[in-house]
Order: structure tokens, then C-alpha cells, then sequence
């Protein structure tokens, strides 16, 4: 599937923000793969045995913002500004867009508008050396778990448009099955740390229990 073909805004398709190979998180990436590999997702989430927290964080919170961006890029022909005028979860959550740098008051706008904005936005702060630091003994920022908890709020968003205003065509592509495993992991993960707060997650709460309840 080619991000650019002519059907697809190759805008709203972010690149793949990737770890340099070699490097301690590459290493992480892979043993979060490989336990991930085991179907056993409460396990896979789990801080690895003498691994630093925020490291575990960054490397996750960069492989879900290359997951959702995928997830995102499937369906973004159905995404368009006329059947998705506002971004929303259900009749009733609706999200309008700020950053607090370059749009501090929140403004109303489409769903692939705030979709663009949000995948821009967390990217800038995957990118940025000072909060992500991809060398090794670079420390993380004082505020780095402030940071990567706003991202995950914002990432939790898209699942939710995509499950309320998009599973018909989620369906019709049969990409359910991928969908929810990533969902599935995204959630155990933001539990495990408690990195979402419970009334963020709320638009989706029936099928976090649901995805809960089979797991214990």
C-alpha cells in the first residue's frame, strides 16, 4: 500500500519514525516484539528486568504513533472533510484542536484536520533530541513523562474516531483483527504505567472491559 498513490492525501500519512538500529531502543523494540510474538500482551507491556521506565515509554509511545499512523493511512480516503465535518468518538465526544504553542485556544475543525495536526504535532515531539534522545546516556527531561502521557491522550483520539466513525470500512479492508490487537496493546500498556486518565478513555470504555475481560 503506497502512501502516496493518488486516492490517499500522502499528508495525513506520516513517515515511519524509526530507531536507529544498533542502539539500546532498537534492542528494546526488538524484546518488545519478541514478547509481544507470545500472545500474552499483560506480559508484553511489563517494564523489562533492569530497564529504565522512560526508555521503555519512549520506545513504545514511538512504535504505537507508527501503528496508528498506519492504522490511520488505511482509511483515510473514508476520512474526508465531508462525512467527518467535526472530530469526534460517537454523537457524544467531540475534540477540537490546540497545542498550546501555535493554537492555544482550541479550535472546531474536521476529523482529518485534527488528525493532521495531531500526527504533525506528536511527530515534532518524537523528533525532538531533547525529549526523545535516541543516544545513549542522553538523559530524559524532567517533564518527559508529562510529555509522552500528553501524546498517548492524543494517539488514545484517533482509535477512538476510527472505532466509532470508521469500523464499517475497518471491516470491509479486514483490518479489524489488526486493529484490535494494536488497540488491545495500546491499552495495556497506558494501564500498566496509568498513563491515560479513566475519562479520556471513556468513548471507548465497553471495549476496553471487553478487551480486558477475555485477557484474565
Amino acid at each position: 500500500f503506497q502512501p502516496n498513490s493518488s486516492s490517499r492525501s500522502s499528508k495525513t500519512f506520516k513517515p515511519k519514525k524509526n530507531i536507529p538500529e544498533g542502539s539500546h531502543q532498537y534492542e528494546l523494540l526488538k524484546h518488545a516484539e519478541a514478547t509481544l510474538g507470545s500472545g500474552n500482551l499483560r506480559q508484553a507491556v511489563m517494564l523489562p528486568e533492569g530497564e529504565d521506565l522512560n526508555e521503555w515509554i519512549a520506545v513504545n509511545t514511538v512504535d504505537f504513533f507508527n501503528q496508528i499512523n498506519m492504522l490511520y493511512g488505511t482509511i483515510t480516503e473514508f476520512c474526508i472533510e465531508a462525512s467527518c465535518p467535526v472530530m469526534s468518538a460517537g454523537p457524544r465526544y467531540e475534540y477540537h484542536w490546540a497545542d498550546g504553542t501555535n493554537i492555544k485556544k482550541p479550535i472546531k475543525c474536521s476529523a482529518p484536520k485534527y488528525i493532521d495536526y495531531l500526527m504533525t504535532w506528536v511527530q515534532d515531539q518524537l523528533d525532538d533530541e531533547t525529549l526523545f534522545p535516541s543516544k545513549i546516556g542522553v538523559p530524559f527531561p524532567k517533564n518527559f513523562m508529562s510529555v509522552a502521557k500528553t501524546i498517548l491522550k492524543r494517539l488514545f483520539r484517533v482509535y477512538a474516531h476510527i472505532y466509532h466513525q470508521h469500523f464499517d470500512s475497518v471491516m470491509q479492508l479486514q483490518e479489524e483483527a489488526h486493529l484490535n490487537t494494536s488497540f488491545k496493546h495500546f491499552i495495556f500498556f497506558v494501564q500498566e504505567f496509568n498513563l491515560i486518565d479513566r475519562r479520556e478513555l471513556a468513548p471507548l470504555q465497553e471495549l476496553i472491559e471487553k478487551l480486558g475481560s477475555k485477557d484474565r
